[in-house]
């Protein structure tokens, strides 16, 4: 398996001049809110549903709503990227992904470290405990920790924090709410065999 290009991470300086822009992708989870600036993405922002959209509902692919001209380039990476990770996932591989310009992912922390590990190691299809993933992050004892982390990530999807569940084999919490975890888990594996076959 090719390896994945992690993106940059842009310096700290000049962090509080950024000039954010937003940008909407209809998906087929509902509308993903992406904002960021000419550094890298700020947030992914997954919708709050009580109830996913059936296949009727649901776009089959994406459709990014704004001015994609004027959009800077790491916005427009993102939208690529999750529109490939919904439509096309095989392609994920080949895209790069946006550089990240949230202060939580520029500052040395354990939830930096927790997050970056899990973007690396955890690939798609796959799944981690919260306590595997505090070992791998360097600290075995930092379960709950791993769990504040997976709450506070900025960069929903890309970040694949719903790949993180029980150690039981229960999914566990999300900050899209279970059904979305549901979803976006039963979406990769359902992948994951089309690929495979």
């Amino acid at each position: 398996m090719a390896s994945r290009h992690v993106p940059k991470m842009t310096s700290k300086e000049g962090s509080s001049q950024c000039q954010v822009k937003h940008a909407v992708l209809l998906s087929p989870v509902g509308k993903l809110e992406i904002s960021g600036c000419e550094k890298g993405i700020h947030e992914v922002k997954l919708p709050k549903l009580s109830v996913l959209p059936n296949g009727t509902e649901a776009p089959v692919c994406c459709e990014l709503r704004g001015n994609v001209t004027s959009m800077p380039e790491p916005l427009q990476q993102c939208a690529a990227w999750l529109s490939a990770y919904f439509c096309e996932p095989s392609r994920t591989k080949q895209l790069p992904l946006p550089p990240f310009h949230h202060p939580m992912l520029l500052q040395d922390s354990f939830t930096k470290e927790v997050l970056w590990t899990l973007l690396r190691e955890v690939k798609f299809g796959e799944a981690i405990s919260y306590q595997q993933l505090a070992e791998r992050a360097g600290n075995s004892r930092a379960a709950r920790a791993v769990g504040g982390a997976m709450r506070n990530n900025p960069i929903a999807i890309i970040i694949p924090c719903h790949r993180v569940i029980c150690s039981s084999g229960q999914i566990g919490n999300y900050g899209g709410g279970i059904l979305m975890k549901e979803w976006l888990l039963s979406h990769e594996k359902l992948q994951k065999e089309k690929l495979s076959d």
